[in-house]
């Protein structure tokens, strides 16, 4: 099985639940967001870690293959006293896709898949030395898409971000070049930490897909609507996205143009996104 054989890839939107609370897992699956994040991080308490993974496991077998595709599962960050047993967890799930937080190194991603062959893996960028060793993680194995961690690379980094969030830019933006250099899927980007303000989790999600990332992180059910809709192709880009998988499957596999631009692999999976965010796959 291709670990990045998964839907995960064209998500626009994903959810997180604290792992300590299981009577939430399936309101999340069924709130209209794309995936599903269990979280063992920052949403556990430390003292209850075991607790959350228990929850977890306890709750798995009532899932259904299809709602499976859709769960990740946010480990603790490598280093810590916590790693190993979610390592071992996801392993006897045999979970779909693990989100790594605070990544830093190509050895961290690699043992990580090592350890779990049929799962995609997500490096979260939180701190300078995870956004220094961008190329690195991109490349590394199994690795679906990387995933923006705002606040808590504020925090390392020193910052005092505006409302925009406007000194993390070009931050964002080394993201998204890492990722199309390594021609894996377009990021997540980072959480807006306001549940309330819809517009400004509408702006920052819009600014998101200015920017190129292709999804973004939600800490509340009522931020995944005005997400989803940011990140909703319009008709103009469907109907290219059409012509694209039209002109690859023309070429059966050759070299094609478009527009006077090459088709390459990143196009047509770009393509496939738009197709599939606007559920006219």
């Amino acid at each position: 099985m291709n670990p990045l054989d998964t839907p995960l890839g064209f998500c626009s939107n994903f959810l997180f639940v604290p792992g300590t609370r299981p009577e939430r897992f399936e309101k999340a699956l069924n709130s209209g967001a794309d995936a599903v994040i269990l979280d063992l991080e920052d949403a556990v308490p430390e003292g209850e870690k075991e607790l959350a993974r228990q929850a977890i496991r306890q709750a798995w077998p009532s899932f259904t293959a299809e709602q499976k595709k859709r769960l990740v599962l946010r480990s603790n960050s490598p280093g810590t006293k916590f790693y190993a047993a979610d390592l071992i967890l996801a392993q006897e799930l045999d979970v779909a896709c693990l989100l790594i937080p605070k990544s830093e190194s190509l050895d961290q991603i690699n043992g990580a898949a090592q350890i779990l062959p049929n799962t995609a893996i997500v490096p979260m960028i939180e701190t300078a030395i995870g956004l220094d060793q961008l190329k690195e993680l991109a490349n590394s194995n199994q690795v679906l898409r990387l995933a923006l961690g705002n606040i808590d690379l504020q925090a390392d980094l020193g910052m005092v971000c505006d409302a925009q969030e406007t000194e993390l830019q070009v931050a964002r933006y080394q993201i998204v070049l890492a990722s199309r250099l390594a021609q894996i899927a377009p990021p997540i980007d980072g959480v807006t930490p306001s549940t309330d303000d819809l517009d400004r989790i509408s702006a920052d999600a819009q600014r998101a897909k200015r920017l190129g990332f292709g999804a973004k992180l939600c800490i509340h059910p009522k931020q995944v609507s005005p997400v989803k809709a940011a990140f909703m192709p319009t008709e103009e880009e469907v109907a290219w996205a059409k012509r694209v998988i039209e002109a690859d499957q023309n070429s059966h596999g050759g070299a094609v143009k478009l527009d006077g631009r090459m088709i390459d692999r990143p196009v047509v999976l770009l393509a496939q996104r738009t197709l599939a965010i606007a559920g006219k796959h």
